[in-house]
């Protein structure tokens, strides 16, 4: 391996502890605020280090096909000491800042599909619920008021009509030919 070949590799490394450092701040901020199960973090963590170490052996790779020496621990070891020295407080600064940012525009986004979608829509079948219920109220007191004008309507033609009933009914209990052919129609549905 040329000398310029190790500067190069070992500025690549410094860069690649740089943003080892990066993805360790962003992988603790988000998982701050993920709130998970406990055992969950255990593979979060599994994960990272696998990310992690897949970047920096694609990095050695491209650099140098991917010999390992000293010095490429001790530019990944310098780039981390830098990054949480210089870059790391502002890094979770402008994450925390992004993350309320997004939080405050998802809560937006949520009252306005409350307000423009969702409210309406419960307006208008509360409104829905209480007219057809006015509708069957007064369904129901027609219906009551149209039985009572019915049963009294029925009760002054039964009695305007007795005497006609009793008046046929005693002509039928004479007329034999009928009651011949009341006997003949009750056999027959009779038996059927």
């Amino acid at each position: 391996m040329t000398l310029e070949m190790q500067f190069a590799t070992m500025g690549t490394m410094l860069l690649g502890g740089l943003s080892l450092g990066g993805l360790f701040d962003l992988y603790r901020v988000l998982a701050h605020h993920l709130r998970a199960p406990r055992y969950a973090y255990y593979v979060l963590d599994l994960v990272f280090w696998i990310i992690g170490t897949l970047l920096i052996f694609k990095l050695l790779y491209d650099i140098n096909w991917g010999q390992v020496r000293l010095f490429i621990f001790i530019g990944l070891l310098v780039g981390v000491i830098v990054y949480f020295w210089l870059f790391s407080g502002i890094l979770i600064t402008c994450l925390q800042f992004l993350i309320r940012m997004v939080k405050i525009v998802i809560h937006w986004l949520v009252q306005l599909v409350n307000i423009l979608l969702i409210r309406p829509v419960v307006l208008l079948f509360r409104v829905f619920i209480i007219f057809f219920g006015f509708l069957s109220a007064i369904a129901i007191f027609l219906y009551q008021v149209m039985l009572q004008l019915l049963y009294t309507v029925w009760k002054i033609v039964k009695f305007l009509t007795f005497p006609l009933i009793r008046y046929v009914r005693a002509q039928i209990g004479n007329n034999t030919t009928v009651q011949t052919m009341v006997k003949f129609i009750r056999r027959f549905f009779h038996r059927t």
